[in-house]
């Protein structure tokens, strides 16, 4: 039994440590793309000639090319390899690219969530059908039950977007949707702190009994609670760009997984 365990812990640690890797390679691939150091037209090194220069295994850059060819980052040619497509055929350049060269800090990222999503749950405590109640759950249970610090940060990834869509406003659920990219590297450094379990602090699954309830005010205050509690636990890395923070948080919890393996 004890080698059993031994090896699900094993097996965890691995999950982890690849799911925060693939996430430290998209995000240096798609950078250097957006920022025109590898030019459009570009062919990509080799799946192999990328897991040596990132010391990755190769299943973990074949995750981080579909996930920039989802991005409509690259184009990958059966037989030929990955290219880099141009800048001007990524739809609308995309609002992250955007915000992102204005360097917005942690603190500003937290701002204009506390103006958005307080408005989204108001609406969505008021307008939720069954099916977007089920939603939420569904998002807030898989958010529980996640070991790993990634799963855990797209689970909350999607208890929000579930709020956004029940919200009944598209233009709302845009803008929220347009920012998720930067929420999510937010999320991974909250799942992993453990001043983020403050007591007193509504989370999750209370904010969803709130909607649940129907109780708009309450609703609106746990979400507000909920986000501004960013603002007493982040401390100096309030005040770094949302790439700095996410760069150094990611080297960090590569780290830590490593001196446990």
């Amino acid at each position: 039994m004890p080698t059993d365990l031994s090896a699900r812990m094993g097996d965890d640690l691995s999950r982890s440590h690849r799911g925060l890797l693939t996430e430290r390679i998209a995000r240096q691939l798609e950078h250097d793309i957006r920022a025109g150091e590898i030019q459009a037209g570009s062919k990509l090194p080799s799946e192999r000639e990328l897991a040596a220069q990132f010391g990755a295994s190769r299943n973990v850059v074949r995750e981080v090319l579909r996930r920039l060819e989802a991005q409509h980052l690259i184009e990958v040619a059966p037989g030929r390899g990955s290219f880099v497509r141009e800048q001007s055929s990524v739809p609308a350049r995309s609002y992250d690219a955007l915000y992102r060269a204005e360097r917005p800090t942690v603190r500003q990222l937290i701002e204009a969530r506390i103006s958005l999503e307080v408005e989204i749950i108001g609406l969505a405590t008021e307008r939720a059908t069954d099916d977007q109640l089920a939603a939420m759950r569904q998002a807030n249970d898989a958010l529980l039950k996640a070991d790993d610090v990634v799963d855990k940060a797209y689970a909350d990834l999607d208890f929000h977007d579930a709020i956004a869509q029940a919200s009944g406003n598209p233009v709302l659920r845009i803008m929220l949707s347009s920012i998720s990219g930067m929420m999510f590297e937010m999320m991974l450094r909250s799942h992993s702190d453990p001043a983020i379990g403050e007591p007193g602090v509504p989370h999750h699954p209370e904010i969803f009994e709130a909607i649940e309830a129907r109780d708009v005010e309450r609703a609106r205050r746990y979400m507000r609670e909920h986000l501004t509690l960013g603002l007493r636990t982040y401390g100096k890395d309030l005040d770094l760009s949302v790439n700095v923070m996410a760069r150094q948080h990611i080297e960090t919890l590569l780290s830590q997984a490593k001196g446990r393996g």
